[in-house]
């Protein structure tokens, strides 16, 4: 277990991958949004499972270490109920990049509340991952149609709640023996919203019928994969320093997804994008050695 702490990098790049994988075929479903979200809740269930065997099911009960660790999972699952009400009143690519710059929020309160440092090679790295966020987050279409300008109040909130939850992550490790509790508690709180999804989708006239059995199967299997980027994101900010990993694990996981595409799909990465995987790999170098 000693030399865990020295593995944070192999964590985030395992989160990478696995996000990366996942934000590639995620999208490849006809499901209702909030439906998605119920799978995506119940696909942590398999890795929280893990977690428990892996702590002997000895999983810390104290009510600080509860609090914040329920804190992080409700923050990341809130963020993503409130992101699909952002996304009911404008396109994907105007709400995007607004909540892809989260991780500012994370360095911030890194730096002001945890006292994290880098060393000036750390700052370039932490700079070219913003880099490599924008240069994914910009749109590659100007197609679609704004019906309100509620949608900023609603991708603002999103944007805040995932800025603040790799914080909070940090401080629950902080306060936990293990890393494997706060997943639990992450997957748990995940489970808690699933009626609140239920009802979203209720309201929107969002209905499952028994023909979708077969894409939840599919559906399932893909966020498993976020499940485990998930995981293995909780042991990487439990070794490692938030502000690095919190902009890292973002900017490189859409590397791996226009990997994928470029493979699949025959899809021409744009300049902006290029420029990104330049940004991105560059990033990872340096931090390999922090």
């Amino acid at each position: 277990m000693e030399n865990k702490k020295h593995n944070w990098l192999l964590y985030a790049i395992i989160t990478m991958v696995t996000w990366g994988i996942w934000g590639a075929f995620s999208d490849q479903t006809t499901l209702p949004k909030t439906m998605v979200y119920v799978v995506w809740a119940l696909s942590m269930v398999p890795c929280a499972l893990v977690a428990l065997v892996n702590i002997r099911f000895k999983w810390d009960v104290r009510p600080k270490a509860a609090l914040l660790s329920m804190g992080v999972g409700l923050l990341g699952a809130g963020g993503q109920l409130v992101l699909f009400l952002a996304l009911d009143y404008a396109p994907a690519y105007l709400v995007m990049p607004m909540i892809s710059v989260a991780p500012i929020v994370t360095v911030l309160l890194s730096a002001t509340f945890l006292k994290e440092k880098v060393s000036r090679l750390g700052i370039v790295g932490i700079v070219l991952a913003f880099v490599a966020l924008v240069c994914f987050a910009l749109p590659d279409n100007t197609d679609g149609a704004v019906s309100s300008w509620v949608w900023i109040v609603y991708a603002s909130v999103v944007f805040i709640c995932w800025g603040v939850q790799a914080f909070v992550m940090k401080l629950a490790n902080n306060n936990t023996p293990d890393a494997e509790s706060v997943f639990v508690y992450m997957a748990l709180s995940a489970v808690v919203l699933i009626p609140v999804a239920l009802i979203m989708g209720k309201n929107s006239g969002e209905a499952i019928t028994a023909e979708a059995w077969p894409e939840l199967t599919k559906v399932f299997f893909v966020q498993i994969l976020n499940a485990i980027g998930a995981f293995t994101l909780v042991y990487a900010n439990r070794y490692g320093k938030a502000m690095v990993i919190a902009p890292l694990a973002d900017a490189c996981a859409p590397v791996i997804m226009c990997v994928i595409s470029l493979i699949l799909y025959a899809a021409v990465p744009t300049v902006p994008q290029c420029i990104g995987i330049v940004a991105a790999i560059s990033c990872v170098l340096i931090f390999s050695r922090e």
